[in-house]
């Protein structure tokens, strides 16, 4: 079965592009010039990915890409973003809103289709049936659900990666450029600023005191190391 991927972008000639190589990729586009739509029909129909125009009609991209996280039904859904906004900052703003990849006009139809390709990849399933319990959090690997106490914390799917691969190795410490190549492969869309962005929004979740965390710790001028309760 095809994988479904949405496409939101106000210029025809964009999206006809996109469309085009996207369906002779052997994936199934559909196209939307506005949020609204494309996000009521994602909630009935979800999506394998979203490509999000930034600058739309109405509300913007990275609106939307903060409404989709908000969604239970979709919140797990990749987004890439597609824009002429290219400066550093954009980007972050981007990856705080919960995007999983930034492109930046003029680009290749082939990158566009390669990029999809690895968020898809890095965004699949987990290892079945294993559970990660550390003090009163649990990382549920077969579900992708993270638990603190009796309640269901919303994740990334990134945000889970990151974390499930701290947790996986607890006392040794991890640069970010090795946190960039294990989470992210070779995407230009994160940069070592990328990763201190995800640890500060996981410590939001996780930790009860996110000034000075129990888990996830900073080794001044190494990286961060994940720490077991005593």
């Amino acid at each position: 079965m095809k994988q479904s991927i949405f496409v939101v972008e106000d210029e025809a000639d964009i999206s006809g592009l996109l469309k085009f190589h996207l369906d002779a990729a052997g994936y199934e586009a559909s196209v939307f010039e506005r949020v609204e739509p494309a996000l009521a029909r994602a909630q009935a129909e979800p999506p394998a990915l979203f490509l999000l125009d930034i600058m739309l009609p109405g509300e913007s991209g990275l609106d939307a890409c903060r409404r989709i996280r908000s969604l239970a039904q979709i919140a797990s859904i990749p987004v890439i973003f597609i824009t002429a906004r290219i400066s550093e900052d954009d980007r972050v703003i981007g990856l705080e809103c919960g995007a999983d990849d930034y492109i930046t006009k003029p680009f290749s139809p082939r990158e566009v289709l390669a990029r999809i390709e690895a968020v898809l990849r890095r965004t699949s399933g987990s290892v079945p049936g294993t559970v990660i319990r550390f003090g009163e959090v649990e990382l549920d690997l077969s579900a992708m659900v993270l638990r603190v106490g009796d309640k269901e914390v919303k994740t990334t799917t990134l945000e889970f990666r990151l974390l499930e691969f701290l947790a996986r190795s607890p006392g040794l410490v991890f640069s970010r450029d090795r946190l960039l190549q294990a989470i992210w492969g070779n995407s230009r869309f994160v940069s070592p600023r990328s990763v201190d962005v995800y640890v500060s929004k996981l410590r939001d979740k996780i930790e009860r005191d996110p000034n000075h965390p129990k888990f996830l710790r900073t080794v001044r001028g190494a990286g961060y190391r994940f720490v077991l309760p005593k």
